[in-house]
């Protein structure tokens, strides 16, 4: 199937992580500080670096072979796996530097007999995997897939200049914009102006330009018009190439670019042109400086388009605002499917189909690219049988040949460098429609390790830049109620849905029996009833590490929390936000990987001790607990905590010794209780804290918002 095309570059971008981890001073001092096998440690890396080199084979060849596809998902186990594996030992060697230190950590010693189970425990499972990939790899020559080949990216067709304007639909405003742009010489503007058209891929950027390119008032403005299709390859040399050909309309047989750009800056002396750009993915600022110092010599009033699904390519390259394309109404999106489903024979014979086109409508969300694949897919197709499999089929499930939508889309997703790959697919956990913030994606994504370091940055800036380049790819667009949320188009969802595969799943999908022993991450709606079978498969989620209710909760009982809590190893992200929980077990204390804690809007009316032995936590959400009054007194054992949310809570006091919370970087309140006079002084001590948005008091209860930091 076409779906199974992205495989290979998301489990390349896993490997890069994993090989850094690998090398990491923390794993290599704590193997030799123990005497484990450190030549097994070798061992696994060579074995990735081999696997890593047949994964750009891969891609393309799974779309055409299942049987790559399944040797593909075991080797992205056996990843996860080794992932996983680091992660045990990370969290040990953190734990025996806490001991080291002597005085903080409430966990008692090994002993020596616990120890060396644990070296075994590890040296066994570092052994598996290490079979486990070496039968994977050996496969790999009877599937014919050879190291070190490199393929070209999938591309979209390219685009002409020609369109038929009879097919274009709501978009009338738009095309008087982009004219209006074209056609007014404002004196005091650039002498060439460059407009960027912008938004997501499919979405009728190409379109636009082609019909403004092709009106009667812009060619009677304009001396010269030129359309060239640029796509990823900014070949200054063959671009200027095109423009040179079509201005002089004669063929050019030079090789050097000097000579080349020289004859064309003559050949556009005092010409008023309009060049389109169409579809340029190039963000590299010399390249596009060289392209275009032949076309200063044009005309005052002369302009170029440049059509764009990243929106820092338009802020490069344009020099008026970015003219950003949204999504056409549902009608005019029917009106555009019945175009191409009916072959303009017009609906009056075709009546019994229309309200379940309108249905298949719906899913492509304003899509013109989507409209029209499935309107061509379904061109004099009769059969109510046929347009039924299509609505109720994934948009993904369909061939390539059946289908434009996958290829239009996976470019934007092929085109994310290697570390936002999985950053991207991690979304797939989100539902569709759902409105997400900036602060709770980049939270999530740093409780899954998927974020690189970067020196002289905080690891939340560097999740703040991950997010702003997927905003500018049109991967996320801004909310309609609020400025401050984000979603993602329908398709962009499902694109980040079958990139993730069957490792993340929603608790509705049909397979989630099936699937859940390999899930790693899995969402539900919480304001859903769900079969009782459905919590209890949770039981064989051993490798799960993220858990993510959605929604407002209504749930009265939760027989299978305890359940998951003991089944589940290696879980990072834990969330019972509205849940009608009161207590917590005593076992959350076992969950040693969890890095993301949510009980915000619970009922419970304290935090067990066994929470302060959860040393890799990083965020800890419990705003609006309004039966929590304190936090337990070890809380500054939690020395990776960096967010801790407990705004709306009616604490009593702060806990003591939050000055060894040293990486702590934002705290909701401060509460003043009778005897903490002097811990606010231990603020001082968090170098890193940089906001503390309130004070409060004990018992008024009134917000004495004194200042914000930084402290």
């Amino acid at each position: 199937m076409a779906a199974e095309v992205v495989g290979g570059a998301f489990l390349s971008a896993s490997l890069q992580v994993l090989l850094d981890r690998l090398a990491s001073q923390e794993v290599v001092d704590f193997i030799r500080g123990k005497k484990l096998d450190e030549g097994m440690l070798k061992k696994l890396k060579i074995k990735l670096l081999s696997a890593n080199a047949v994964l750009n084979d891969t891609e393309e060849m799974q779309m055409k072979n299942q049987s790559v596809k399944e040797w593909l998902d075991e080797l992205k186990e056996a990843i996860f796996d080794a992932e996983d594996l680091m992660a045990e030992i990370n969290a040990e060697a953190l734990r025996c530097k806490l001991e080291g230190e002597g005085g903080t950590s409430q966990v008692l010693k090994l002993p020596t007999t616990s120890f060396v189970a644990f070296g075994k425990a590890i040296e066994s499972k570092m052994a598996d995997i290490l079979d486990r990939l070496e039968y994977v790899l050996a496969q790999k020559s009877l599937l014919g897939l050879e190291n070190s080949v490199q393929n070209r990216p999938l591309r979209r067709l390219p685009a002409t200049s020609l369109v038929e304007e009879s097919g274009v639909y709501g978009r009338d405003t738009e095309k008087e914009d982009i004219i209006s742009l074209l056609i007014s010489d404002d004196v005091n503007s650039d002498k060439v102006s460059v407009i960027p058209i912008a938004g997501m891929g499919g979405i009728g950027k190409t379109t636009l330009a082609q019909v403004a390119y092709n009106d009667d008032r812009v060619t009677e403005h304009f001396d010269l018009r030129v359309w060239v299709f640029v796509s990823a390859e900014f070949d200054v040399f063959a671009i200027t190439k095109t423009i040179f050909e079509a201005v002089t309309c004669q063929t050019c047989g030079m090789q050097d670019l000097n000579k080349l750009q020289v004859e064309l800056k003559k050949a556009l002396n005092g010409k008023k042109f309009l060049f389109v750009h169409d579809d340029v993915w190039n963000t590299n600022y010399e390249y596009w400086n060289l392209l275009k110092r032949p076309f200063e010599l044009g005309a005052r009033g002369s302009k170029i388009i440049v059509t764009t699904r990243n929106e820092r390519v338009a802020s490069m390259m344009g020099t008026v605002p970015t003219y950003r394309l949204r999504a056409i109404s549902d009608e005019d999106c029917w009106r555009v499917f019945a175009k191409h489903a009916f072959n303009n024979a017009g609906l009056g014979a075709h009546l019994g189909l229309e309200e379940i086109g309108r249905k298949i409508v719906k899913k492509c969300r304003g899509l013109p690219l989507a409209a029209k694949s499935l309107g061509g897919l379904l061109r004099c197709e009769l059969s109510y049988e046929k347009w039924e499999r299509i609505l109720k089929s994934d948009v993904w499930e369909l061939s390539d040949e059946e289908n434009a939508i996958l290829p239009s889309l996976w470019l934007s997703y092929y085109d994310l460098p290697s570390h936002l790959k999985r950053c991207f697919a991690y979304c797939s956990i989100f539902p569709k429609d759902y409105e997400f913030s900036k602060a709770e994606l980049v939270s999530l994504w740093m409780a899954e390790e998927l974020l690189l370091p970067q020196k002289k940055k905080r690891i939340e800036e560097v999740g703040e830049e991950y997010f702003e380049v997927l905003i500018s790819r049109s991967l996320f667009q801004k909310s309609s109620s609020s400025q401050f949320l984000f979603t993602m188009h329908d398709l962009v969802n499902d694109l980040a849905t079958f990139v993730s595969g069957k490792f993340s799943l929603r608790l509705d999908d049909d397979d989630l029996p099936n699937l859940i022993s390999k899930a790693r991450h899995l969402s539900y709606s919480n304001g859903t009833t769900y079969n009782l079978r459905r919590f209890e498969a949770l039981s064989e989620a051993k490798c799960l590490r993220t858990f993510l209710p959605i929604g407002w909760g209504n749930v009265k009982e939760l027989p299978f929390f305890n359940q998951l809590l003991s089944a589940v190893r290696f879980l990072r992200v834990l969330s019972l936000c509205m849940y009608p929980i009161i207590e917590l077990p005593e076992s959350i204390g076992n969950l040693k990987h969890l890095r993301y804690l949510d009980l915000s809007e619970t009922q419970i009316k304290e935090i067990p001790n066994p929470v302060c032995t959860l040393y890799n936590l990083q965020t800890l959400l419990l705003s609006y607990c309004r039966n929590l009054t304190r936090l337990p007194t070890n809380m500054g054992s939690l020395i990776n905590l960096r967010h801790l949310d407990i705004e709306g809570t009616p604490l009593e006091e702060m806990p003591l010794h939050m000055c060894r919370m040293k990486d702590l970087q934002a705290l909701t309140d401060f509460v003043l209780g009778k005897d903490s006079g002097s811990r606010i002084k231990e603020l001082r001590e968090l170098q890193y804290l940089r906001e503390v948005f309130a004070f409060r008091v004990f018992k008024t209860l009134s917000m004495l918002r004194m200042f914000q930091m930084p402290i």
